[in-house]
């Protein structure tokens, strides 16, 4: 029986780095598994903001990837100034600490590139393959945003072939919270609606990755909505002993606006009062920091404690997931952040450590968390339940019984959740 063919559109693809190329170079990988062949098309030239060299090691050498030239603004504003680069990557400062020309740059970039930077992509794309997917016999394509443009090549491509189009959401369109930061004039708010409005009502099938996200989206559609969410696959990666200091590790981007200052106060407090904590204790913070967090650390007095590691190759992330004695995941304090699961989530939940999760009230990471007992999940305000904990969990490491005890984790591995991605592209 032949193996059915999907294109996947996708931005980022090795060697792009972060968490944005993991979640389909999984699917890419356990695909074939389930008699289907895919075939990835993404930039030649990409700007990407992180890469990781490492990660083109993990993509088969018999795999199809098409490549065509893309044209980014970020590559022209950086001539002009070299925050272009740190915006690209979701790193915005404080309204109040914006230099004019970052204001200048977020008010061209939210009001003239929409649904983003990559929009002139869209045309050469469709015309690229159009005819690739004729001459190929192609009937199932897939569009990964962010970058939402690339929804656009997947519609216009349905309109014109009549292929069946899945849209994935990696992150919601218009409630992300940086679309607050890009000084979007009404109607500019007004054309990414409507544009957002036409994908999800146009797409034969929506995957997203939160529970949240699927019901932000069956208010604009009737279209079907899939979860599936990110997910872990088996690292091979071996670390023979656990770190001997008292590690909180926080893997990953820290944004201006994810500065958990609730969690800082507790570290100060604990150094403070216990001169054994404060000889034992490390923070360790793996992955771009923005300038605000480094400046609530210092105010804080942590910066003796800090070991800011800065991007590492996802490799060596995942050691530093396994060795640490605690992993931190931190979102913004927002209702809009509500439905972000990030990928590292799962990474951290069969790293074998206990996680401290902190976040708005109500996210979906809490009850991820607690249903396979991975770790415990904290709001902004919960100031004594978190202390208490990591004095617990300093405790446990004193006496070397500091551990983690999961359940269910099989449902988040890549192979099942690429089991169910098979099920709607070629439905029994």
């Amino acid at each position: 029986m032949d193996k059915k063919k999907v294109l996947i559109i996708t931005y980022y693809w090795p060697p792009a780095g972060g968490p944005g190329v993991q979640r389909w170079l999984k699917f890419v990988k356990y695909l074939p598994d389930f008699n289907i062949e895919p075939i990835v098309y993404c930039p030649s030239n990409a700007n990407y903001p992180i890469v990781d060299k490492t990660l083109l090691d993990q993509v088969n050498p018999d795999l199809i990837v098409l490549k065509q030239p893309i044209r980014e603004p970020y590559k022209l504003a950086q001539l002009f100034s070299k925050k272009s680069n740190t915006i690209s990557k979701g790193i915005i400062a404080e309204r109040q600490k914006q230099s004019l020309i970052e204001r200048l740059m977020l008010f061209v970039r939210g009001n003239f590139f929409i649904p983003d930077a990559r929009k002139n992509w869209v045309k050469p794309s469709v015309k690229y393959l159009a005819t690739y997917i004729q001459d190929f016999k192609i009937d199932t394509i897939i569009t990964s945003g962010p970058p939402h443009s690339l929804h656009l090549i997947g519609m216009a491509l349905q309109a014109q072939l009549g292929v069946k189009w899945i849209a994935d959401f990696r992150d919601p369109w218009t409630t992300i919270g940086y679309h607050k930061q890009l000084k979007l004039t009404a109607k500019s708010k007004k054309k990414h609606k409507d544009l957002e409005r036409k994908v999800l009502n146009n797409a034969d099938q929506i995957i997203v990755t939160s529970p949240s996200t699927k019901v932000e989206f069956e208010q604009i559609t009737k279209q079907r909505i899939q979860v599936i969410t990110n997910g872990y696959d088996n690292e091979k990666v071996t670390v023979t002993a656990l770190d001997k200091k008292f590690t909180l590790s926080h893997i990953g981007s820290l944004l201006s606006k994810r500065n958990p200052e609730v969690l800082w106060k507790v570290l100060h407090d604990l150094v403070e009062e216990d001169a054994e904590f404060a000889s034992q204790f490390q923070l360790n913070l793996i992955g771009a920091v923005g300038v605000e967090v480094l400046q609530s650390i210092q105010i804080y007095n942590l910066t003796d404690s800090l070991n800011n590691m800065g991007y590492v190759s996802h490799s060596e992330a995942v050691v530093f997931q396994k060795k640490s004695q605690l992993l931190l995941l931190i979102e913004i304090d927002s209702e809009d952040t509500k439905a972000i699961i990030p990928g590292k989530l799962f990474e951290y939940m069969v790293a074998d450590r206990p996680i401290i999760a902190i976040g708005p009230r109500g996210a979906d990471v809490a009850s991820i968390i607690k249903t396979t007992n991975t770790g415990q999940f904290f709001d902004y305000q919960d100031y004594d339940n978190l202390k208490n904990v990591i004095k617990q969990h300093f405790e446990a490491f004193k006496v070397n019984n500091l551990k983690s005890y999961p359940i269910g984790l099989q449902q988040y591995s890549r192979q099942q959740l690429t089991k169910n991605l098979a099920g709607l592209i070629n439905p029994s």
